[in-house]
């Protein structure tokens, strides 16, 4: 599926569009893996890119009813100082807490549970953990959109059949010329696969500071060797299956004497 060509507001080509994904998602996409590369800016300054491995089931409802909670694993590989951190959560479990075991250079075998949304969870990412994966960040793009349909001063391009590295994709690019309170950036990039018809890399920047300089970035997120549907079990997201160097759970009292 490609965006339609319209008079209309730019974006509403691609709101559709996305909206076909996040559908095709819900009705087809159970669960996936893949290698997750992250670049976020944090109180102005550009973080060192994060890898990560990340295996992701979504929700699933029947009658009403949730019978698979949302539950994601990460593990990651880069830089030095993560390395070997892992992070459970399952949507429900533990008080909706994230299981944390470091890694890393210091405190390589604590493991505690920590608030999504609290300072510690939040210290290094834009964004929780809750909102992490391809469905929320269609979501997010249809969201966006959304609210900029009543405003003018935007352009969209597309590049069908545009080749990344390891991939053929469809590339869209979102640009805003002019810095508006109610714009969020000023360019966004999707890359969207042909083959999987599935986002796979984000990126946004902000205006630049002079009109030759380069916008800066923003954020950005790739997912590398996706793959859909592997037939993720309740063993992938449980804290004592056999792959995994979770530990026992440091408690919250004991974690505020230990510094890093």
């Amino acid at each position: 599926m490609r965006p339609r060509k319209t008079s209309q507001h730019p974006l509403l080509p691609l709101l559709d569009w996305a909206e076909a994904g996040r559908q095709r998602v819900l009705a087809d996409v159970r669960d996936y893996t893949c290698v997750l590369s992250v670049r976020e800016r944090l109180h102005g300054r550009l973080s060192p890119r994060r890898y990560m491995f990340a295996k992701v089931r979504h929700e699933q409802v029947k009658d009403g009813r949730v019978i698979v909670p949302l539950s994601i694993y990460l593990k990651f590989l880069a830089p030095e100082s993560l390395e070997g951190r892992e992070v459970l959560y399952v949507k429900g479990r533990d008080d909706d807490q994230l299981l944390v075991r470091k890694g890393g250079r210091y405190l390589s075998s604590l493991t505690t549970l920590i608030d999504p949304h609290g300072p510690m969870a939040m210290a290094d990412h834009r964004y929780p953990i809750t909102e992490m994966g391809i469905l929320r960040l269609i979501e997010r793009l249809v969201e966006v959109g959304r609210a900029e349909l009543e405003h003018g001063e935007c352009e969209v391009a597309v590049q069908h059949d545009f080749k990344t590295k390891h991939r053929v994709c469809t590339k869209v690019e979102v640009r805003h010329p002019h810095p508006r309170k109610h714009f969020q950036y000023h360019l966004a990039r999707i890359y969207v696969d042909n083959d999987l018809q599935l986002p796979i890399r984000f990126e946004s920047y902000l205006w630049p500071q002079a009109g030759d300089e380069e916008p800066p970035l923003l954020e950005e997120y790739t997912y590398h060797d996706l793959k859909i549907n592997v037939g993720l079990t309740d063993e992938d997201f449980d804290c004592d299956c056999p792959d995994y160097q979770f530990g026992d759970v440091t408690t919250a009292a004991s974690l505020a004497d230990l510094k890093p």
